[in-house]
């Protein structure tokens, strides 16, 4: 396989390897959050997203540095595209502060 090719799909992979990871974070903590059992959510959660990311950097690398450098990029910006994505709305950021302002003071 032309290496240029190669590089080209180790980037893509560490793109969707990240976008599964850090979109399967936010998947979970919005289900956790109502969750009877919070810790069970984010447990099983947490190994089954390493897994998927560990087993998918070796594959995607073959055992190259450069492409595993290539493929944690491409995890690092879909982590960026992921946090955009999945902001709240100006709206909803302004009520959020508001609410974070009024907290008891516990001291």
């Amino acid at each position: 396989m032309n290496e240029t090719l190669a590089r080209i799909l180790a980037w893509a992979a560490g793109g969707a390897l990240g976008g599964m990871f850090f979109g399967g974070l936010w998947w979970t903590v919005r289900k956790a959050v109502s969750s009877k059992r919070p810790a069970l959510w984010f447990l099983g959660s947490l190994v089954l997203r390493m897994t998927i990311a560990v087993t998918g950097f070796y594959v995607s690398s073959g055992g190259h540095a450069d492409r595993l450098l290539l493929c944690l990029l491409g995890c690092a910006m879909a982590s960026l595209c992921v946090t955009r994505l999945t902001r709240p709305s100006g709206d909803e950021q302004v009520h959020a502060r508001r609410e974070a302002g009024h907290a008891p003071y516990a001291g």
